[in-house]
């Protein structure tokens, strides 16, 4: 890879996989110390601002993102009993999916929020988060319990419509079937 080409943020998800994974050479800890702390501050630097908030009677300005109805207390209602059912049955068909199987929470984070971004820019509706059940040590996995979670998060909010536990044939507990908010503009 050229040098002068930044790294995307699945290279550097994957490249912090394999640096955790392995033990630094006698004499190089600083070298590894000093590239993560360059590495926190890139990733600081391209936080993308969040949207700024339009009242409904102001005409909107291109580039500025209108958030319509998700306010602070915004809860998530379930999916409806239909759209699940035909979901589980294949009917209705998920348009893409992500499996956060094996990854820490930090990772995870932004690997999700990567993904559901890029999912509602292309105007997708349905998807499938797969977290995991982690019932190692009989305890509930990490993921499972953290993703509903973040989806109250405001990164979060204005993504998601609605969300619920996938079918046993998508994943069962261990998996979330998301409906993706429609795009500003979009017709029903």
């Amino acid at each position: 890879m050229p040098r002068d080409k930044a790294l995307t943020s699945e290279d550097r998800i994957l490249w912090g996989k394999v640096a955790r994974s392995t033990r630094a050479m006698p004499g190089k800890l600083d070298a590894l110390t000093e590239f993560e702390a360059v590495f926190a501050e890139k990733a600081q630097e391209e936080k993308a601002p969040e949207p700024k908030k339009v009242k409904a009677d102001q005409p909107v300005a291109e580039g500025i993102a209108l958030t319509i109805g998700r306010g602070k207390d915004t809860k998530h209602h379930p999916l409806e009993r239909p759209v699940k059912r035909k979901i589980a049955k294949g009917r209705l068909a998920l348009e893409a999916r992500i499996d956060l199987h094996g990854m820490i929470q930090s990772e995870a984070h932004g690997f999700l929020l990567g993904f559901l971004i890029k999912a509602h820019e292309r105007g997708l509706r349905h998807v499938l988060v797969i977290t995991g059940k982690g019932t190692s040590l009989g305890s509930e996995g990490a993921l499972k319990r953290a993703v509903p979670l973040w989806f109250s998060l405001p990164e979060f909010r204005p993504l998601i419509s609605s969300y619920e536990p996938a079918a046993r044939n998508h994943g069962g507990e261990g998996a979330l079937y998301v409906r993706l908010a429609r795009l500003p503009g979009e017709k029903r």
